[in-house]
């Protein structure tokens, strides 16, 4: 018992040191930005963090950008949804089929290395101009972060949870309910944050 009370209270003071680090780190940041504002002395530049802050809470109660925020917010939701539904089964295929993750891999790793603004004009002359070619966008760009995650996740279950599940005569849709959907799953998640934030880097 003194061990773990021992052990416990290394735990809190590490945290409350780590807290102190961050919160120090954040006052030196807000530091260092107000004297940069001051000595530029160009608030369009650099504005001040109480200006900012100032502009910040007075665009809250402005109509006209929480509107935009919202269909931004919209945009990016639905993109991401987009990368999810195609991208998941895509990423099991391949874990699950070598002559799928053959033949799909090797298109996937070419079409991953094209830099997202190349795909900009392709969009536009496909899609038009309007909600099409944001939608795309922000799906591409999510999308391989949805597959190689999905796809390292069912790479990574252990193959004796397939032979055990065999021995006891599960079948195929069996396993896939009870192994390869749950073992997936934290990749699959880990594959949906990133997705997300790449969603957002893709709007602008």
């Amino acid at each position: 018992m003194e061990g773990k009370t021992t052990e416990n209270k290394k735990i809190i003071k590490l945290n409350i040191s780590d807290g102190f680090i961050k919160i120090g780190f954040y006052l030196l940041l807000l530091i260092s930005w107000y004297i940069a504002a001051r000595k530029i002395s160009i608030p369009l530049l650099l504005p001040t963090p109480l200006a900012t802050a100032k502009a910040f809470v007075s665009s809250l109660g402005n109509a006209k950008i929480m509107s935009n925020v919202w269909i931004t917010l919209m945009r990016v939701i639905k993109g991401w949804l987009i990368a999810l539904i195609v991208g998941i089964p895509i990423g099991i295929a391949m874990g699950l089929s070598k002559t799928f993750n053959y033949v799909f891999g090797g298109l996937m790793n070419s079409l991953r290395q094209i830099p997202m603004m190349a795909w900009v004009p392709l969009t536009i002359i496909w899609l038009g101009i309007g909600e099409g070619p944001t939608l795309f966008m922000i799906a591409l760009n999510g999308l391989f972060q949805v597959i190689l995650n999905t796809n390292q996740g069912v790479l990574g279950i252990s193959k004796d949870y397939y032979n055990a599940a065999k021995t006891m005569g599960a079948n195929k849709w069996s396993i896939f309910c009870n192994i390869v959907i749950p073992g997936a799953l934290p990749d699959m998640l880990v594959g949906a944050r990133l997705a997300i934030g790449s969603g957002w880097m893709s709007v602008i």
